[in-house]
């Protein structure tokens, strides 16, 4: 944390300066003005006309210097006000305060094998520890690699690129800076794919478009200057034949106007589009160019670098070729849109300007179709080996895991959950390994069981998209995980929260009886019905898991379950315990072999208010 804190006033001392630079800046813009302005009224009332030009122009000249200086400037500033808040979300993230970042919510899917009981998308989820990208195909890449295991060669790469970029943290935070500008959590670069892929319309016929483009502006130009050559020279009424040059000039514009009105649709669909979509070229622009210049030693990210740049073609020169049609379009505007410019329409009369930038930005779109997903792809990746590299940046004591051949594995030492911060969280060791290896664990209210089963349970997702565990050493196979812990009831198709629980288990058989490799954890098992066949169904459960040699964790607060199945089926057992004194409940959520051994649900009950009956066990008896 002092290193981000470190960054925080460095770049608020930073901050200032530059807005110190901004007032120097302003300063020297309004002075250049006046002064420029009282040399100009100087030398007109000495009647230097010719002195007036070059002073008039060397003053553009130095203005326009000014004002670029100043934009420059602003920039900087909004850029170092990014990196400071960068380092104040860090902060945040070592601290577990994560309120006020993007939540993953839209991600959240309540049929997926793990996603709703591990806390991956949500308030205070895993999503929100890691994510730091700044694309909405950032997130949605991310979102991906936490819900889709991958295999063991692809995690072992990823690993390398993270433990790679994992130093950077200069060129990991610039980066995401850079991308800050263009946030929007409303964008939709779907809308930009869509539009490159539609079909292009005047390209087929490009040569024909640009006979008569080219022999129609010369012809117009030709004639319009001829007309005023000739309207200087002569009086308009005193020749015949002027009113032949109008009526010349009247036909060429008429001939232009009915092309213009044929390509009108499709220029107009062109900015509108490109407009709509110009923060995503931004920033899809500022953050391939920042990958483009960077030197990588690990396979993937030279693979996504070789993306963007390969012999002759570059993404960054082609974006930026698209911007540049794109700022000649913006002059001509739309019904839509701002921005009609009366030069461009004059000379778009006259030189149909509209078919030429038609014509560049379909063959642009013929051109980066095929890329442009890629683009995106690449991006994204990127930016989620720039998350997992800041996430195991900012947590050194984080290990990553050894991906081992042995299947059904897992083992953590000193284990604990990212989402409890430092200061509060107690770590266990803890290893299964072996097909049918199945274990309980049971305690007393609010012991650590269920936190438990997600410390395993995030930690599993965590090492198989590649990122580094909250442990200090961890070993696992690649393994499917499934979860019943959450099951809700659903009042719009009229399940209850049992039935739910029922289908979920009924998931988990399916896939154990398919032959994949499945860790599953399963939490207070059949809490939604009467204790007696809570007790039944349980030990039937567990039963024919053991035959299914099926791999995973139960909790329970049912001794007798554990018990019974602890005995008869090879289950073993595991407890977290607590300890009255007094009038206080010490939870030490420290793992220990074994059963429970003590029981605080009365002690917590009593202090909600109710009063136990001291003579329960001669009623129960009676």
């Amino acid at each position: 944390m002092k290193q981000y804190q470190a960054k925080i006033e460095e770049n608020t001392t930073k901050i200032a300066q530059v807005n110190e630079s901004l007032k120097k800046l302003s300063t020297w813009r309004l002075a250049a003005f006046i002064g420029s302005m009282v040399l100009i009224l100087v030398l007109a009332n000495a009647g230097l006309g010719l002195l007036i030009l070059l002073v008039l122009l060397l003053c553009m000249v130095g203005f326009g210097q000014l004002i670029h200086r100043y934009n420059q400037t602003v920039f900087q500033l909004q850029h170092t006000t990014f990196l400071k808040a960068i380092n104040e979300q860090e902060v945040l993230r070592q601290e577990n305060t994560l309120a006020g970042f993007p939540t993953g919510q839209s991600f959240l899917s309540r049929d997926h094998a793990y996603a709703t009981d591990v806390d991956l998308f949500g308030p205070h989820s895993v999503f929100q520890l890691l994510n730091r990208t700044t694309t909405e195909s950032g997130q949605v890449r991310l979102a991906e690699w936490l819900t889709v295991p991958a295999t063991k060669v692809v995690i072992l790469e990823r690993q390398q690129a993270i433990k790679e970029l994992t130093p950077k943290l200069d060129w990991r935070q610039d980066f995401q800076a850079t991308g800050m500008p263009f946030l929007n959590a409303k964008s939709d670069f779907a809308s930009l794919l869509a539009w490159v892929e539609k079909p292009v319309q005047l390209l087929p016929n490009q040569s024909k478009y640009l006979f008569v483009s080219l022999l129609l502006a010369v012809v117009s130009t030709s004639a319009a200057v001829a007309f005023l050559v000739h309207l200087v020279q002569v009086n308009y009424f005193s020749q015949p034949f002027s009113v032949g040059y109008s009526l010349a000039l009247i036909l060429l514009v008429f001939l232009n106007s009915r092309i213009l009105k044929r390509v009108k649709p499709i220029a107009e669909e062109i900015i509108e589009s490109l407009q709509q979509n110009h923060k995503i070229l931004g920033s899809y622009e500022a953050l391939i160019s920042k990958i483009e210049t960077e030197p990588f030693g690990t396979k993937p990210l030279q693979q996504i670098k070789a993306v963007f740049r390969r012999d002759h073609y570059s993404a960054v020169l082609e974006i930026n070729r698209l911007k540049k049609t794109l700022t000649v379009f913006q002059l001509r505007g739309t019904q839509n849109t701002v921005g009609r410019n009366l030069f461009y329409s004059i000379f778009n009369q006259l030189w149909l300007l509209d078919v030429y930038g038609i014509l560049l930005t379909e063959k642009w779109k013929l051109k980066n179709r095929a890329y442009l997903r890629s683009w995106a792809a690449a991006v994204s990746e990127f930016e989620v080996f720039c998350s997992l590299a800041g996430f195991a940046h900012a947590n050194p004591g984080f290990s990553f895991p050894e991906i081992v051949e042995e299947p059904y594995c897992i083992h953590f030492e000193h284990l604990g959950h990212p989402l409890i911060s430092p200061a509060r969280r107690v770590c266990n060791a803890f290893a299964m390994q072996g097909r049918g290896e199945i274990a309980m664990i049971t305690g007393s209210n609010m012991a650590g069981k269920s936190t438990f089963l997600r410390t395993v349970g995030v930690n599993l997702v965590l090492a198989l998209m590649g990122a580094p565990c909250c442990a200090t050493t961890a070993r696992v196979s690649v393994l499917r995980l499934f979860t019943s812990m959450r099951t809700q009831d659903n009042l719009e198709e009229g399940v209850s929260s049992f039935y739910a629980e029922l289908k979920r288990i009924e998931q988990l058989l399916k896939l154990i009886e398919s032959g994949q490799a499945i860790f599953f954890l399963l939490d207070e098992m059949f809490k939604g019905t009467n204790s007696q066949d809570r007790y039944k169904g349980g030990v039937s459960l567990i039963k024919q898991l053991n035959e299914l040699n099926a791999f995973g964790l139960i909790s329970t607060h049912d001794l007798e379950l554990a018990n019974v199945v602890g005995n008869h089926m090879a289950v073993a057992n595991y407890s977290f315990n607590s300890e009255i004194k007094g009038s206080e409940i010490n939870f030490n959520y420290q793992l220990t072999p074994g059963l429970c051994t003590d029981f605080n649900a009365s002690e917590l009950m009593k202090r909600s208010g109710i009063k136990i009956l001291s003579s329960f066990d001669k009623m129960k008896g009676t």
